[in-house]
């Protein structure tokens, strides 16, 4: 099987180009495929489609082989390929994913390739029932959760997938390896959870360290960028645009409220190309 490997500030998944390979058990290939060890190394598999209702399709597969709705960094790398292998010649192009059709503008540098995309992510989900979180209330915005013995101000968002999202004076001391799970399998959370965990640094700049559902710690996570841009907006901590500065690079994130739709935009690059015997 032929495929890149490719990132978004850090966020790093082995691209499959299935207009020419087949992938027959993509579940299975995506935990070989993941194991940094074994395997090629990554937080999980994409897919690149043909599609009936748009340009492209995205399929994605975290590194234990679940499969993911949408992923944001994952989506303009995809970007980044079709544009710089000749897929299309087109710089605005629409993706089909399990979240719906997403519509990206490429910005292309002067190498001829793409340096930049920005991803009409969607409309925020901020009802409990459908991110899903259990709780009493419509939203959950600032609700206090028990995780670990240790109570947290939580709010959820889903933009496609579930995040919870929760505010820390330092994140950079967090065992994220213990409370990840905890909060990733709490018994709120029945599809599962992300959880961002946010410093504001001030009104137009976050930081964030982000626990996957079934990946563990990334380097960056584009919906939960925005979901954590998002939450920040509806506490009143920053304003409508924001810069999430993760531990692989930085996103801007602006939500129109009057469109109810959130952009993201941010780069996309080609860590190598091999083939791998499965």
């Amino acid at each position: 099987m032929k495929f890149t490997k490719m990132h978004g500030i850090g966020n790093d998944y082995v691209y499959v180009n299935c207009f020419e390979e087949q992938v027959e058990n993509p579940r299975e290939t995506a935990i070989r495929v993941s194991d940094r060890h074994f395997g090629i190394g990554s937080d999980g598999l994409i897919l690149i489609k043909p599609s009936r209702r748009a340009d492209f399709e995205m399929a994605m597969y975290n590194a234990d082989g679940s499969e993911g709705a949408m992923c944001g960094n994952g989506i303009r790398c995809v970007a980044k390929y079709v544009y710089d292998y000749g897929l299309t010649d087109r710089t605005r192009i629409s993706v089909d994913t399990k979240s719906g059709v997403k519509i990206l503008d490429l910005t292309i540098g002067e190498d001829g390739r793409v340096s930049l995309v920005r991803v009409n992510m969607g409309s925020p989900e901020l009802t409990a029932s459908k991110i899903p979180i259990v709780s009493e209330r419509e939203q959950v915005i600032d609700e206090p959760i028990e995780v670990g013995g240790v109570t947290y101000a939580m709010t959820g968002v889903s933009m496609g997938n579930p995040h919870a999202v929760v505010y820390l004076e330092d994140v950079g001391r967090l065992d994220i390896e213990k409370t990840g799970p905890l909060f990733e399998r709490h018994e709120r959370f029945p599809d599962r959870i992300n959880t961002e965990f946010i410093r504001v640094i001030d009104r137009k700049n976050l930081e964030m360290r982000v626990w996957e559902r079934g990946s563990g710690e990334t380097l960056a996570c584009g919906t939960g960028a925005c979901a954590a841009a998002v939450a920040s907006m509806v506490n009143g901590y920053t304003e409508d645009e924001v810069t999430v500065h993760l531990l692989g690079g930085e996103l801007r994130i602006r939500w129109d409220r009057e469109g109810n739709l959130v952009y993201m935009t941010g780069p996309a690059a080609v860590a190598f190309e091999g083939e791998i015997d499965l």
